[in-house]
């Protein structure tokens, strides 16, 4: 049954107020931890390997559990799951902030997992179910800036309450918020008839190995030296063997997990592609950025929130203005602009330097905030312009699902490179510190001539060299990313306004 029209749906503000305080509060814990791993290692009795089983477990679970939530939805209600999700969110978030051990704690993670990958598909689903059609961009608009906005803010909540008070209080910020989240929500959500539909369960095995697989294999690789380790080639092999048993019965199968007709709109096939990319944009660079400026450039982790703050800020502006522009001006324009702009942002940080001011971080941030913006609204937008109201759930899971892994990639794929280039320039580097070289001479004779102290001085001097090569190489290569995924947009159409009869938007409603 299609969702209730938007018509019928009174209180708009507030259930959006609301879906979006829990919308941001699932978001801001897949980076609010990170920084207080340092902090829970002693007090979990763990080790510097073994604690990074805290992410692990949270991100394993939610996407997992992340394609299920069409049908959960269908057979116990949007309202009734996002209700739940989110209760189950907060209690969970609490028993992770009186964790005990390590196992207690991967446990409780887990849960919050579980119970937080319904949050984020359903509040984009909620948002485009209560708004007309030429509203659609505004809420995106809305929906984007919790989801972008969430990465870039969590890092900087969690240093600031890790330091300020400690770990612990990273997952107790979430009681009230999730208080007044399910409030709201309660209060004002529609109620959506159920739909009942048989459960795919091979077909839902089958998925679930090849994303926890693939999920595992980049989570651990830089722990266990990727492939030189059997387990990465095992998870490998499952994540292959899972992914391609499912495409082989989504395509063959009746009654699948995931209704077929779903990629035959143009629009949402390749806004899953697309959204693949912005995944790695968006999250990679926010992955490379906190460690470079405080490795390199000496910053304490409140001044690095502070420097990359205005990131979120020209993510905010954007959003705001795209809303409207969305109605007005082409999407696949504004779509490219922000690309153009993402790759502009990440040329400027390809000229980075140990000894710049932050005059040039704050810049590429802010244009790189604006980028993102032009590109994530008008792509969720069109994504599902065309695409039936009874598809949506299952339409948003998925497009949060490739988003994540997107981001998992992004992430795993920089950083195994950044590694690399480290050990590659740090050789040729320190090839040139021989007692011959005259430069050398000049610049610390007592180098030249074996001093230990002032050796130890210019091998702190080419580790910094080695390393800020390393992250330049990194933003080059996103750049090209971005550019390449230019000619993507020109595959999207402009949906219209009123579909005809029979027209290919048509065939997909109920």
């Amino acid at each position: 049954m299609s969702a209730t029209s938007h018509t019928e749906v009174p209180h708009r503000g507030l259930i959006t107020v609301s879906i979006m305080l829990a919308t941001v509060m699932q978001v801001l814990d897949t980076t609010i931890a990170n920084v207080a791993l340092p902090s829970m290692t002693g007090d979990l009795g763990a080790s510097a390997d073994t604690i990074n089983w805290v992410l692990t477990s949270y991100i394993v679970a939610a996407a997992i559990m992340t394609p299920v939530t069409g049908w959960v939805a269908d057979r116990v209600g949007r309202k009734e799951l996002f209700l739940a999700s989110v209760v189950g969110f907060t209690i969970s978030s609490m028993l992770c902030g009186i964790a005990w051990s390590l196992e207690s704690m991967v446990l409780f993670r887990l849960m919050q997992g579980i119970f937080g990958a319904a949050i984020v598909p359903l509040s984009q689903t909620f948002l485009l179910d209560i708004n007309p059609k030429e509203r659609h961009g505004q809420a995106m608009a809305l929906w984007g800036a919790g989801i972008m906005v969430g990465p870039i803010i969590g890092p900087t909540l969690g240093g600031w309450l890790t330091d300020s008070f400690n770990w612990r209080w990273v997952f107790f910020i979430n009681l009230p918020v999730g208080i007044v989240a399910f409030l709201g929500s309660a209060a004002y959500l529609p109620s959506i008839a159920k739909r009942l539909r048989g459960f795919d369960f091979f077909g839902f095995a089958m998925l679930s190995l090849g994303v926890g697989a693939l999920q595992l294999m980049l989570d651990r690789g830089a722990e266990v030296d990727w492939f030189s380790s059997v387990e990465i080639w095992i998870e490998l092999g499952l994540s292959l063997v899972g992914f391609w048993v499912f495409i082989i019965h989504l395509t063959t199968g009746r009654d699948t997990f995931i209704d077929p007709k779903i990629f035959a709109d143009r629009n949402f096939a390749i806004g899953l592609v697309f959204i693949f990319f912005v995944g790695v944009i968006l999250l990679a660079s926010m992955a490379l950025l906190p460690p470079m400026l405080s490795n390199i450039f000496g910053y304490p982790t409140v001044t690095t929130g502070l420097v990359m703050a205005p990131r979120g800020v020209g993510t905010m502006i954007s959003m705001i203005l795209v809303g409207r522009l969305v109605r007005l001006v082409d999407a696949r324009l504004l779509v490219v602009t922000g690309l153009l702009l993402v790759a502009q942002s990440l040329y400027t940080m390809s000229g980075f330097t140990p000894q710049m001011d932050n005059y040039l971080i704050i810049e590429s941030g802010v244009i790189q905030g604006l980028g993102l913006g032009l590109v994530f609204v008008p792509l969720s937008t069109v994504a599902f312009a065309t695409l039936a109201p009874g598809f949506r759930t299952d339409a948003t899971a998925l497009f949060s699902l490739v988003r994540n892994l997107g981001s998992s990639i992004g992430i795993s794929a920089v950083s195994v490179i950044l590694t690399r280039n480290i050990q590659v320039n740090h050789s040729e580097l320190s090839a040139n510190i021989t007692p011959f070289n005259q430069a050398l001479k000049t610049l610390s004779p007592a180098a030249a001539a074996g001093d230990p102290t002032a050796l130890s001085q210019i091998d702190n001097l080419v580790n910094q060299q080695a390393a800020m090569i390393s992250y330049i190489n990194d933003f080059k290569l996103m750049m090209i990313v971005s550019l390449c995924a230019i000619p993507l947009a020109f595959l999207l159409r402009k949906p219209k306004v009123a579909p005809a009869a029979g027209a290919p938007a048509a065939a997909h409603m109920d």
